[in-house]
């Protein structure tokens, strides 16, 4: 019998989703949490085959919260669950460690299905964010570029010496969604600090003019 975690800061949710969970005799659903330090607490004391989270726990960095749990309890299979679709955080999400995505439109089915793929060592994307993955390897075959479009444009603002908080305004993003950009391009280049990716910024030409006319996430 599989052990499942429930992290969400809504507790119909969460109910909803044990109710759902446990009509299946094959899951059991040991606990559940609603905060960050809840769940990494849950999380190694209860020792989960999956982690069921939910990455927009009010204001917090959910991203930031996989990476916590992986590195606490590396075992666990953390299988997102959000009412975001948008590309940026499926990237991210998947970056941090992610064994699979899915949204909250999503059926009774897929939810079971993606549970039994990740819990057999699987990767799992709902169908609605299989195209994010998709484009990104394509790009990188035509081209080769590692970093996504928008990461460029952050790279191209912390080498014009830009903080944070400023290209978060620029770009009309969060500073949470900022820092996830400047985290995961770290990740793909194998940089570490602020420090080293504006040096890397600088010498490799990110420090050309951005066009900041289409502002999104």
């Amino acid at each position: 019998m599989s052990r499942i975690l429930i992290v969400d800061d809504h507790r119909l949710v969460r109910e909803g989703l044990r109710v759902l969970l446990e009509q299946e005799a094959v899951h059991e659903v040991i606990g559940e949490a609603s905060q960050p330090d809840e769940a990494l607490a849950a999380a190694v004391a209860l020792r989960p085959d999956v982690v069921l989270l939910d990455i927009g726990l009010g204001d917090e960095d959910g991203v930031g919260l996989v990476r916590q749990l992986l590195e606490r309890v590396p075992q666990a299979r953390v299988l997102v669950l959000s009412m975001f679709a948008d590309g940026e955080t499926v990237r991210q999400a998947l970056l941090a460690g992610a064994a699979g995505y899915l949204v909250k439109g999503a059926s009774v089915h897929d939810l079971r299905e993606a549970i039994g793929a990740v819990l057999r060592g699987e990767r799992y994307l709902h169908s609605s964010v299989a195209g994010v993955v998709v484009d990104d390897g394509l790009r990188w075959l035509r081209t080769g570029e590692v970093l996504s479009p928008r990461e460029r444009e952050v790279m191209r603002l912390l080498a014009a010496g830009r903080s944070a908080g400023s290209i978060a305004g620029s770009l009309g993003i969060s500073v949470h969604t900022v820092r996830r950009h400047l985290a995961n391009s770290a990740a793909k280049l194998d940089l570490h600090g602020t420090y080293a990716l504006r040096a890397y910024a600088v010498t490799h030409g990110f420090g050309r003019p951005v066009d900041l006319r289409g502002r999104g996430a």
